[in-house]
C-alpha cells in the first residue's frame, strides 16, 4: 500500500496518474474559461467568414499567422487564432473553402489521424478548391548517410547535432536521425510517396511537387516560413504538395 500520500493509492504511480488526471482537467477548465467555452471560436469564424470573400483555412499556424486565412492552431497561443482539433471533425458545413494550407504539423499526427485530417479538408473544400501540405520528408534523412555529403548536409548535420542533440559525443547523422523522429511530437514522417498516397485515398487529385513558397496558384504563394532556421535547411527538410478537389 502506498501509504504517504493515501490509502486509496497501492503505488506512487497510481498516485501520480490520480494526480495528473486532476491537473488535466483543471487545464481543460482553465482553457475552456480562456475560450468562452467555445463561444470566442465561434465568433471568429463569423467575423472571418463575413469579412472574407476567398475562404482560406490554415492549418497548424503556431506563431505564422498568414494575413486573409483563418488561422487555426490546437492550443492557440491568441484570441485571434482559432481553436481546431484537425483530428476530429471540422467545425465547418461542406465546400465553404478555396484554399487550405498547412506546414509542419501533419507529421505531429498518427496517420490515421492524418487521413482523417485529409477527409475533412476535402469536404469542406469546394469543387476545385486546393490544399497545400508541406512537411518533413524522410528522404532528407536517408541522404544524411551519403559518403559523399555536400556541404548544405555537413552543415545541417553539425548544426542539428549541436543544437538538438547536445549530449551526442560528436556530430554524426546517427544522431540527427534518431532525434528528428522523436523530438518535437513527431509521430508520422511522410516520403513523397505515402503523402501522394494519402492525398488520393481523401478524394485528391492533381497532385504536384512544389519547392517551398512556389507555386503556380498566387494564394500559395510565399506562405512558409523559411526564417524559423538558418538558411536552405527547411528547403532540405521539406516535402511540398498541392492537390485539387476534383
Amino acid at each position: 500500500m502506498y501509504k504517504v500520500k493515501t490509502k486509496y493509492f497501492h503505488t506512487n504511480n497510481e498516485y501520480r496518474i490520480f494526480i495528473h488526471s486532476i491537473l488535466k482537467i483543471i487545464q481543460n477548465l482553465l482553457w475552456n474559461i480562456k475560450r468562452n467555452f467555445g463561444n470566442l471560436d465561434k465568433k471568429i469564424i463569423e467575423d472571418y467568414f463575413s469579412q472574407n470573400d476567398i475562404k482560406k483555412l490554415h492549418i497548424g499556424c503556431g506563431k505564422n499567422l498568414l494575413i486573409g486565412w483563418l488561422n487555426s492552431d490546437y492550443f492557440p497561443k491568441n484570441n485571434q487564432v482559432l481553436h481546431l482539433n484537425a483530428t476530429s471533425k471540422f467545425p465547418f458545413e461542406d465546400n465553404v473553402f478555396d484554399y487550405i494550407f498547412s506546414e509542419h504539423m501533419i507529421e505531429h499526427i498518427s496517420y490515421s489521424n492524418a487521413s482523417f485530417m485529409l477527409h475533412e479538408c476535402y469536404r469542406i473544400l469546394k469543387k476545385n478548391g486546393k490544399i497545400r501540405i508541406s512537411t518533413p520528408n524522410i528522404q532528407f534523412l536517408i541522404d544524411l548517410f551519403d559518403k559523399d555529403k555536400s556541404n548544405l548536409k555537413n552543415d545541417y548535420i553539425t548544426w542539428s547535432t549541436n543544437t538538438f542533440v547536445k549530449d551526442a559525443p560528436y556530430c554524426n547523422e546517427i544522431f540527427v536521425v534518431n532525434n528528428f523522429v522523436r523530438d518535437w511530437g513527431h509521430i508520422f514522417i511522410y516520403d513523397e510517396k505515402s503523402l501522394k498516397f494519402t492525398l488520393e485515398e481523401s478524394g485528391f487529385g492533381c497532385i504536384e511537387l512544389f519547392d517551398l513558397n512556389k507555386s503556380h496558384e498566387n494564394e500559395f504563394l510565399n506562405l512558409e516560413n523559411e526564417l524559423r532556421l538558418p538558411s536552405g535547411f527547411l528547403q532540405f527538410e521539406t516535402i511540398t504538395l498541392e492537390a485539387k478537389k476534383l
